[in-house]
């Protein structure tokens, strides 16, 4: 397949990484710190079976989508309107588009400004960019792909670059389960600056994040949406599966970088606002991140 990664940070290198070594066209679009690195000496893939050096295309410009079959959205989702609209002139009329993003609604989103189908994917894995061009894994790395008419053969070629994929028509469910594991880590590690399994063992934590998946299942109760009967366990056994993981929002905060953190706490926010549910924790949570996004601006 030729395919094109639209957001090369550490999501897109690593997925993009995968594939380019099982021998697919690859074209990561990303910063330009990360383009210069690859096209110097190639993308760093780092696991644990080892450190390798992959070759493939990197560039700073959209039109890198050109002739792509299959074109994996890994913007972080404040960017998602923006890059659907550089897409609009560009995108390749037969390419499957496929959004592995943080939220619940970023497929729905490319999907109006596209005017086109987007496929959504529940991605599950743990990844850093180490220094540019390089990224390292740090846990799981499984995808649940949504359903759509290329979406088998996708999962095919994934599962044949050693990345393991399911075709579901729950993917949306799947992304509202992850929403909440985010909501009860992301910012917690990121006003901690603690990683997964060290936050976990800080006294009230654990409570602390049953009252935020508590808000978070009443919210999806009241839009409809069926979370699993032991969403609080698979949320507190997060920690033993990827202990040494700094979340996101974390990283994004110590680089000071802009987070997600309105399509995560600060969404359950909203909707819980839209649906009459009270969301005192997610609300306190997401005011936190801020500050720190704020902070990181100031000047010293």
């Amino acid at each position: 397949m030729k395919v094109a990664v639209v957001g090369a940070g550490s999501v897109g290198c690593y997925y993009g990484g995968l594939l380019a070594c099982a021998g697919h066209a690859v074209t990561l679009i990303g910063r330009a710190s990360h383009v210069a690195a690859i096209q110097a000496r190639g993308l760093i893939l780092e696991t644990a079976a080892g450190r390798r050096t992959v070759s493939l295309d990197a560039t700073t410009e959209i039109d890198g989508v050109a002739g792509a079959e299959v074109v994996l959205i890994c913007v972080k989702s404040g960017d998602t309107e923006a890059a659907g609209r550089g897409l609009v002139p560009v995108l390749p009329s037969g390419a499957a588009v496929l959004s592995l993003q943080n939220g619940v609604d970023n497929a729905d989103r490319l999907c109006t400004v596209l005017g086109r189908d987007v496929v959504p994917v529940a991605v599950y894995v743990a990844t850093e960019m180490a220094g540019p061009g390089h990224v390292r894994h740090l846990g799981r790395g499984d995808l649940m792909i949504g359903a759509g008419p290329a979406s088998a053969a996708v999962a095919a070629a994934f599962r044949a670059a050693g990345i393991p994929s399911t075709v579901s028509p729950n993917a949306v469910d799947a992304l509202w389960s992850k929403l909440v594991l985010n909501c009860a880590y992301n910012a917690l590690s990121a006003v901690t600056r603690l990683p997964y399994g060290r936050l976990l063992g800080v006294a009230g934590v654990p409570a602390v994040m049953a009252d935020i998946v508590a808000e978070c299942v009443a919210v999806a109760g009241a839009a409809d949406v069926r979370l699993p009967d032991d969403t609080l366990a698979r949320v507190l056994a997060l920690a033993e599966t990827m202990p040494g993981q700094l979340s996101s929002t974390a990283q994004d905060v110590i680089r000071g970088r802009p987070s997600e953190i309105d399509h995560l706490n600060g969404f359950i926010v909203r909707r819980g606002a839209a649906l009459g549910v009270p969301t005192p924790v997610n609300r306190m949570l997401h005011a936190l991140v801020k500050a720190l996004e704020s902070g990181s601006d100031a000047p010293a």
